[in-house]
């Protein structure tokens, strides 16, 4: 592939006490096959060394442009808000430290944002917990294929395999605690994404997810809610949001701060190696 002079993507890590995940997931991304690539990682007060593990494993990235970053205010929100202020790409990705992404990820997915036109606010990969050729796997891929089909104008996947056209992204606001400082951040921040242009849940772009923090999390999202979410039309999502669950949640307490407790941590994690 020809070596462009100027980087079309920014991914932005935001990362707290993750140094048992950094590695395997900075190594997914330093063999990416875009060049250059712009990674901004942005340190949310971690205590465990993650920083300085960030840095050692970047120290010999060839034509990627690492910026190390430090937000002091908890929780994911304030480090993505910080990471994403710093991009000026054509093209801006999310990462999780927990996560594995496939060498082509982002060039696939920028081969998808140059064929399918310039009205494409977003590109949503989808999550695999296991081997792409495996029966869960193509299950997955499927319901990709036909649920946003089905469900327009809604968010399918974590935040985690989320692409953005930058521009429309730092339009619609970003994430930003001002406007959502609850859990569901990522369908929150995709709602608003959907009023600056189409959105792509693709099939064929993947990533592999950690299933740590799935079982405990859905707890927090009451069926009835989803089931409301699923059902309310775009045009009262606003409702939605801001008059229906955001004071539920701030009720429960559900803050998205809280996610820094790790209550998945009491049943078990592993991040699936990438295969």
């Amino acid at each position: 592939m020809p070596r462009q002079e100027t980087a079309r993507w920014s991914v932005v890590v935001p990362y707290y006490n993750e140094r048992n995940y950094l590695p395997a997931m900075l190594a997914s991304l330093k063999a990416q096959t875009v060049r250059p690539l712009d990674l901004i990682l942005v340190d949310n007060a971690s205590t465990d060394g993650s920083p300085d593990i960030a840095r050692a494993m970047l120290a010999d990235a060839d034509g990627v442009d690492a910026v190390f970053l430090h937000e002091p205010t908890p929780g994911q929100a304030a480090a993505l808000e910080r990471g994403i202020a710093q991009t000026s790409t054509e093209f801006t990705a999310i990462c999780d430290a927990d996560t594995l992404y496939p060498p082509d990820y982002l060039e696939r997915a920028e081969a998808l944002y140059d064929s399918q036109g310039l009205d494409v606010a977003a590109i949503l990969a989808t999550p695999l917990y296991d081997a792409p050729d495996c029966l869960d796997s193509k299950l997955r891929s499927l319901k990709m294929r036909i649920v946003p089909h089905i469900l327009r104008g809604q968010c399918h996947t974590g935040g985690y395999a989320h692409t953005f056209r930058t521009e429309a992204l730092k339009h619609a606001g970003g994430y930003s605690r001002k406007v959502w400082p609850h859990l569901r951040k990522d369908h929150e921040l995709i709602h608003r994404i959907w009023k600056e242009g189409r959105i792509i849940h693709a099939p064929n772009l993947w990533c592999r997810a950690s299933d740590r923090r799935s079982t405990v999390l859905q707890q927090r999202w009451k069926l009835f809610e989803r089931v409301l979410y699923h059902a309310t039309p775009f045009f009262l999502k606003d409702w939605y949001f801001y008059r229906f669950l955001g004071p539920r949640m701030a009720a429960r307490a559900h803050d998205e701060v809280r996610l820094r407790e790790r209550p998945w941590e009491n049943v078990g994690e592993g991040a699936a190696p990438l295969r």
